[in-house]
């Protein structure tokens, strides 16, 4: 398998958040990128309410992720599925054999299939886990690889309303064009991303406090016991607070800020507001955090359980844990150890800025869609960058150096055929004047030019008549001429 590139989307009640992974042949899972936008009323419960705004959230967080990759482009998503309507609930399904034979991983893939095939009232299966298995009447964890003839497993189906499915794919496949490679159900992703082997073998249970919701799971002898959703988070702390005359903003800073679970009296100055009472705030925090910690409590007790059936203890994920002292409140009543959850698996975090504990939500999506087999690439191939190779040009000084044409044979024997001579007489000679520089030749156009035309020697101009300029030439030139005239007197005489 070459290195492909995973995107999760995880859409909270009050955030969307988005994660670039890289999965090496190996299975190795890298983080790249972590975005995340807020959210106000687009989601109640985790089902989305507002398709615009929705949608608008998750666009901007893909465009912030695309930018991480220049060149790349989203083209499919892997999705959570989440909020108050999740639960889980058993089914029992039975396999007889012809004869006494080995169990093997396809026939247990063939009872899972069927319990996907279930048909619930207005309610879509979202993933299916095992509880127990009994081969020949004898219980068991792991059926594959026994004998018997008759195979039973008791298996949990975890769903969810079918409206929350639907308005999930109209926004993203519809309104988005983002095809959805695989939905996984955030609480069970997280579990198998915080949780140890050892502790859901001895028993443990899972808190993941959201804003508006809170989903207990409960694990014991390595499978899901049980899993419930309640209709309370952090959002709930806020809203109190805002009865003292505060913003929801402003009342959700105090509540991180000075919020303690464990009531306080006391008033703490703030420079920039004068003295905020945190007494009378710390007294809407406790109630509400109280009310939330006692029914975490009856979970124990609707699944049949005690608090020393779960020696693990409580692990603790959402943003809406971090309240001050909700860990030490929820060990006080429960009797029972509290650590907040971390990655336990092999995971390469490549960004620095990237907490992988304030992301367990998100990168754990990421995670469970790495251990597929058949995991889809997410982003587009960048498109190969073709460089076309520069042409070649001689410079003036090597294009001077080239010899000129010779002139062919056949004309230079025309020439001495026919008895001229091209420097046969000589010319007078002339003030020498500057003669302007030839161009420099041009680069033939083709590589085999024609011949030149043979050069046609110039005519000589004609010599200048020389004229005398001295005086006694002209005089003498004259008197000749009278001494030669006839003279008219003379010849009157002469013939008288």
């Amino acid at each position: 398998m070459e290195e492909k590139y995973i995107v999760a989307l995880e859409i909270g009640s009050s955030k969307i958040k988005g994660a670039i992974g890289i999965v090496d042949p190996q299975g190795t899972l890298s983080v790249k990128a972590v975005e995340e936008e807020k959210l106000y009323d687009g989601v109640r419960y985790g089902c989305i309410r507002n398709v615009v705004e929705t949608a608008g959230a998750i666009r901007n967080v893909i465009g912030r992720l695309e930018m991480r990759e220049p060149g790349r482009n989203v083209t499919g998503v892997y999705v959570s599925v989440g909020g108050r309507s999740l639960m889980a609930q058993g089914i029992e399904i039975e396999r007889r054999l012809p004869q006494e034979m080995e169990i093997t991983n396809e026939l247990i893939a063939d009872m899972t299939g069927d319990a996907l095939n279930y048909q619930l009232h207005e309610r879509t299966i979202v993933d299916v886990t095992p509880k127990e298995f009994r081969v020949d009447n004898s219980p068991t964890n792991r059926a594959v690889g026994m004998f018997g003839s008759h195979v039973s497993a008791r298996l949990n189906l975890i769903s969810c309303r079918t409206q929350l499915v639907r308005n999930l794919n109209h926004v993203l496949d519809e309104r988005l064009h983002l095809p959805v490679h695989d939905m996984f159900v955030r609480q069970i992703a997280e579990a198998d991303f915080v949780l140890y082997p050892e502790e859901k073998r001895q028993g443990c249970m899972l808190v993941d406090c959201g804003a508006e919701t809170t989903t207990v799971s409960i694990y014991k002898n390595g499978v899901l016991l049980y899993m419930s959703t309640i209709p309370m988070g952090s959002r709930n702390i806020t809203r109190d607070i805002t009865a003292m005359n505060y913003l929801e903003e402003r009342a959700e800073e105090l509540k991180i800020d000075g919020g303690n679970a464990l009531s306080s009296t006391e008033p703490t100055p703030m420079p920039s507001n004068g003295l905020i009472d945190y007494g009378q705030i710390n007294n809407y925090v406790a109630a509400r955090a109280g009310e939330i910690i006692a029914n975490i409590n009856e979970q124990i007790k609707y699944a049949g359980l005690t608090p020393d059936r779960l020696p693990a203890g409580i692990i603790l994920t959402g943003r809406g844990s971090k309240l001050n002292g909700f860990d030490r409140r929820l060990e006080n009543l429960t009797t029972l150890k509290v650590r907040y959850g971390g990655p336990v698996n092999r995971v390469r975090i490549l960004d620095g800025r990237i907490n992988a504990s304030d992301h367990v939500d998100v990168i754990s999506i990421l995670a469970a869609a790495a251990k597929d087999r058949e995991v889809k690439e997410c982003l587009s191939r960048p498109e190969p960058v073709v460089i076309a190779p520069e042409p070649i040009y001689n410079s003036i000084d090597e294009v001077r150096q080239q010899p000129s044409p010779q002139k062919p044979a056949y004309q230079q024997n025309a020439y001495q055929q026919s008895g001229y001579q091209q420097n046969s007489y000589q010319q007078p000679q002339q003030s020498q004047q500057p003669q302007p520089q030839p161009a420099a030749p041009q680069r033939p156009e083709y590589q085999n030019p024609r011949p030149a035309e043979p050069e046609k020697p110039e005519p000589a101009p004609a010599p200048e008549k020389k004229r005398g300029f001295s005086l006694w030439g002209t005089v003498r030139e004259r008197l000749v001429n009278l001494m030669t005239e006839p003279v008219e007197d003379d010849d009157i005489d002469n013939d008288n």
